[in-house]
């Protein structure tokens, strides 16, 4: 061999190990993508793989076949109270929700969420649809971690074709059908971040009424004969079901969209989806033989579908026999994420990670709590001791049918003192939050449905950093003649305002002195307008009149079925500018009167939008 090979072979094995040497560590996996789907009012029957034959979920039972199946998973009886504890992996109560409106669905500023810890993690972060705990800054999604918001912040919202929605802190009058709508934003944020991991949260409007559905699902199920009736079929409406089930394939049509994206942009193998609902079905219907529905601590009104896919970590065709709920997706996912918590308060909640890897592990006893309006259950992996004191052996008579306190009085006991420990642990005493010192004025009346009394927070307004404040009538009280336009609040405007004796008053904390522009979202009949009205807070005043006049009819375009009686019927509203306002920092009573009204009536209301201006 030539005297330059050797030096060549040598040359070239130096080469090698420098190479080695300096060459890049293997790639760090990358951290998987979120993707939470929140169904509002399904029950755990309204799936096909529960085992219901009237409705077709295809890409629901795919999420579920394709991971892990929580086969008992539970959640609260109403809404806010089930996304608090998601949000926070702790109970709800604790957070200072303990209603669904008039001001008791708002999380409190020091509890931190899901979105922070992802947020904190570099994750992009999105929320598109029902929020419910709470609207104004800085109790809105955009202050709790989310970077991107689109949809309706009240816990009910009456239009679903061509909905009024926020985007980030702006009204805009979207087209289309709400979920649809919001799917589609979901869709852009997916393909947006799709070079960095997100957490995308999906919160669904239906099937929470009003009975909205396009009409061609509608057309599927107007005459279809229902094969599986409610636990007691004499309370099941027939065509509440039949627009529940087609609401939820709508619901599934849109899921199947976002895993399409998915499969797209190849981000199915390292996304982890969840879906869930967030309490039980909202009317009486097949619900697997379970007792009660939506607002009830029995099993038919705590239990969802859990249905959780990673392809890339999670094996196929599980099924969690253990008892989870919605307090432990936050430990679970920012563990399976391998992300930090942010935040130092003690979790309710357990990491459910090793259940769904796999991992052999010791798996202790718990229980799950729920409850609503005074009333509490407590759930072990085998028995529910229901809010009158009854208890019931869950593996065998998973229908709530025979009481067996007296027979197993040991169990009985154990969560008897169990509940009381919860009771006085969790309601001890009402939360404590900031801006709520020197309170003044009426505490707001308490249609949420607490034990407690009414929330005493008052409502935020002026922060540099989402400078409008939206005060909706939800969140304020009528005087004298003026009432709402239903008894429910949440998609309430007033109405009847008719003397100068009457008023409507918001209790709000203004966070900076400053000059306000001040908008009145109206209706008011032609021969009415002109009355002269006037806000005031704290002394400063601005007046002015109520005109044009602009009386629109009610929609006609919203409704499948008559919309149930404590629901409002819709109508579009006008903006009128009143001008700019000066308000000094403080808290006290928002006050909109009448100093002069030349018709029968002032107008209807359904808003005031407070802006800061810079």
């Amino acid at each position: 061999m030539p005297p330059r090979f050797p030096r060549l072979v040598r040359a070239l094995a130096l080469l090698a190990i420098f190479a080695g040497l300096t060459s890049a560590p293997a790639a760090t996996p990358a951290r998987p993508n979120i993707v939470v789907l929140l169904a509002d009012d399904a029950g755990w029957g309204d799936y096909g793989f529960s085992g219901n034959g009237q409705v077709a979920t295809p890409n629901i039972d795919r999420i579920a076949r394709g991971g892990a199946s929580l086969d008992h998973f539970y959640v609260q009886p109403v809404c806010a109270p089930t996304r608090a504890e998601f949000l926070t992996g702790r109970w709800h109560a604790r957070g200072g929700v303990r209603g669904v409106s008039t001001g008791m669905e708002r999380l409190n500023l020091d509890e931190r969420t899901i979105a922070d810890a992802f947020k904190a993690a570099g994750y992009a972060t999105g929320a598109f649809g029902k929020w419910h705990n709470g609207t104004q800054w800085p109790y809105h999604p955009r202050a709790r971690g989310f970077d991107d918001y689109l949809g309706h912040t009240s816990g009910h919202w009456g239009e679903y074709f061509d909905a009024p929605l926020d985007d980030n802190g702006r009204m805009v009058r979207t087209t289309g059908y709400i979920v649809d709508v919001c799917t589609d934003r979901a869709l852009q944020f997916i393909t947006k971040n799709k070079d960095q991991p997100f957490l995308c949260y999906v919160p669904f409007t239906t099937p929470h009424s009003p009975w909205t559905v396009p009409d061609a699902d509608w057309q599927r199920f107007k005459n279809k004969t229902l094969t599986q009736r409610a636990t007691i079929p004499d309370q099941e409406n027939d065509d509440h079901t039949r627009c529940a089930l087609a609401m939820i394939e709508n619901q599934d049509w849109n899921v199947g969209r976002i895993l399409a994206r998915l499969d797209e942009l190849k981000l199915a193998d390292n996304t982890i989806v969840f879906y869930f609902s967030d309490n039980g079905p909202n009317s009486f219907r097949w619900n697997g033989g379970l007792k009660n529905r939506k607002g009830s601590t029995d099993e038919g009104g705590v239990r969802s579908v859990g249905y959780l896919r990673w392809p890339a970590k999670i094996a196929a065709g599980q099924r969690i026999p253990q008892i989870t709920g919605a307090i432990d997706l936050l430990p679970t996912l920012t563990a399976l994420a391998g992300i930090p918590r942010v935040g130092a308060a003690p979790l309710d909640g357990r990491d459910l990670s090793p259940l769904l890897l796999g991992k052999k592990t010791d798996w202790p006893d718990r229980l799950i709590f729920n409850s609503w309006n005074g009333n509490l259950s407590v759930r072990s992996q085998t028995h529910r001791l229901d809010a009158a004191g009854k208890l019931f052996d869950m593996v065998a008579d998973p229908g709530q049918q025979r009481d067996i306190a007296a027979d197993q009085p040991a169990i009985a006991k154990q969560l008897t003192e169990a509940a009381a420990t919860w009771r006085k642990d969790v309601f001890g005493a009402p939360p404590a939050e900031p801006d709520t010192k020197n309170a003044k004025g009426k505490k707001k009346t308490n249609a949420g449905g607490s034990i407690l009394p009414a929330d005493d927070r008052p409502y935020t307004v002026g922060y540099a950093a989402f400078p409008a404040t939206f005060l909706p009538a939800r969140d304020g009280v009528p005087h004298g003649t003026v009432r709402r336009s239903s008894s429910a609040p949440n998609s309430s405007y007033f109405v009847n305002w008719t003397s100068l004796a009457d008023k409507l008053t918001w209790d709000v904390a203004v966070a900076t002195t400053g000059d306000y522009e001040v908008v009145i979202d109206y209706t008011c009949p032609e021969p009415d307008a002109g009355s002269t009205i006037e806000l005031a807070f704290h002394g400063a005043k601005l007046a002015g009149k109520v005109a044009p006049g602009w009386n629109p009819p009610l929609y006609t375009n919203q409704d499948t079925l008559p919309r149930p009686a404590g629901e409002s019927k819709m109508k579009p509203f006008r903006p009128l500018a009143l001008g700019t306002m000066r308000l000094e920092k403080g808290r006290g009573l928002l006050t909109l009167r009448a100093l002069e009204i030349p018709g029968a009536s002032v107008m209807d209301v359904r808003q005031i939008t407070l802006t800061l201006k810079k």
